[in-house]
């Protein structure tokens, strides 16, 4: 895979995280794929985080690398890692380097799959003050502030990370929800128009990852374009054929298309086949708020509580 550096990966070698051209490679690839999120791209950034460690196991950004990954694998794809270990990784990646934004940051998203949410949300500030210019910390943040209901916090940061990383298609394709609860309408629109410009960028770099063009057919259906909302969660299905993330993108856009029943058939089957992380997301998604209400919703909510009350 050829590896295309972004501005904050420029960064990251003038600082020189590793002496080991190696171990750096395996590290670029390794981000790469974990931004591009579907299960199988997130073992393979895995894999590749822990070859960069193989190499040089004195490098604090690969194991900040190992666990993210494990902390979403588990988080959104129900992975049996428990949460010490991922924290023991996150920790290991800070005991190599007590001053790496993205160590805080791989911290702060482990504590908060264990809801750990003060402890998250001080490592999460901590790694933002460490760089305020850091991707991961930023992104994983407002990713975070979703979670707990806490849109203006998100809304700013997801627009702060999509400036640090000008390519990203998923900040302008997930703030248009959060942005609409807030009443910035317009706004909203407005993000919505670069999302999919960015995802459709994305697929030219990347054309076998679903990601862009699960996020992009709800930015589309935003826009009033169903037609080729409908267009990009084929496409994203086709390309990542039963990854629970596609169905839930998938019911996003069809909530938005006033199609309800279409919405929940898919919600019911992804409740499923996921960990924690993202029931508890669905539970504050703007996205689907033209659910609320419905007895269909309603059981799915009340299934969902008593999920999380088994801390699964």
């Amino acid at each position: 895979m050829k590896v295309r550096l972004v501005p904050d990966e420029k960064r990251a070698i003038g600082r020189a995280p590793t002496a080991n051209v190696e171990a750096y490679t395996y590290y670029l690839q390794g981000r790469q794929y974990y931004h591009l999120s579907s299960r199988r791209y997130l073992q393979l950034a895995r894999d590749l985080f822990m070859k960069a460690v193989e190499v040089d196991p004195t490098f604090a950004r690969a194991y900040a690398g190992i666990a993210n990954c494990n902390a979403r694998l588990t988080g959104w794809y129900g992975e049996k890692i428990s949460d010490d270990e991922i924290l023991a990784i996150a920790d290991k990646a800070l005991q190599l380097d007590p001053g790496l934004a993205e160590a805080h940051a791989a911290r702060g998203y482990a504590l908060g799959i264990a809801d750990r949410i003060e402890e998250a949300e001080a490592a999460f500030e901590e790694a933002l003050r460490l760089d305020p210019v850091s991707f991961e910390a930023t992104f994983a943040y407002a990713r975070h502030c979703v979670k707990v209901g806490d849109y203006e916090r998100a809304a700013a940061l997801f627009i702060r990370a999509l400036e640090v990383q000008p390519d990203d298609p998923q900040a302008p394709n997930l703030l248009p929800a959060i942005l609409r609860a807030l009443g910035r309408d317009e706004e909203a629109l407005e993000y919505a128009r670069m999302g999919v410009k960015r995802s459709e960028e994305a697929l030219r770099r990347f054309p076998d990852s679903s990601r862009a063009a699960q996020l992009a057919a709800g930015s589309l259906a935003n826009l009033g374009r169903p037609e080729e909302a409908k267009e990009w969660l084929a496409r994203a299905m086709s390309l990542e054929e039963g990854d629970s993330h596609a169905m839930y993108n998938g019911a996003c856009m069809w909530a938005q298309l006033d199609e309800p029943g279409r919405a929940m058939d898919l919600l019911e089957k992804y409740i499923d086949t996921v960990g924690r992380e993202p029931l508890v997301w669905l539970s504050h998604d703007p996205d689907l708020e033209p659910l609320h209400g419905s007895p269909r919703y309603e059981a799915l909510l009340f299934k969902i509580r008593e999920r999380l009350s088994e801390k699964i």
